[in-house]
């Protein structure tokens, strides 16, 4: 069984937030972790709170916009910044 704790699921949100997976992916591994895997107990309501909206995000009445991950991080313990790169 996987465990989610609050670095695994801002690991997830950075790489959405990052395009390394789509919005789909994120919505599929949230729908799995609500179903197979365990909460970090400390964090236990924070993170599944967060997976759980993240589950709906695919709705378009839910959808998940920047302020969302941006809050979702922050209730995590992150501080978020960022940097503009020249592609």
């Amino acid at each position: 069984m996987t465990l989610i704790t609050k670095k695994s699921l801002a690991d997830m949100l950075i790489k959405y937030i990052n395009r390394q997976i789509d919005l789909a992916s994120l919505v599929s591994w949230s729908e799995d972790a609500m179903r197979e895997a365990d909460f970090e107990n400390s964090s236990f309501e924070i993170i599944r709170d967060i997976v759980a909206r993240i589950g709906i995000a695919d709705v378009k009445e839910f959808g998940l916009t920047w302020d969302d991950c941006y809050e979702y991080l922050h209730k995590l313990g992150y501080n978020v910044k960022v940097e503009l790169m020249e592609a």
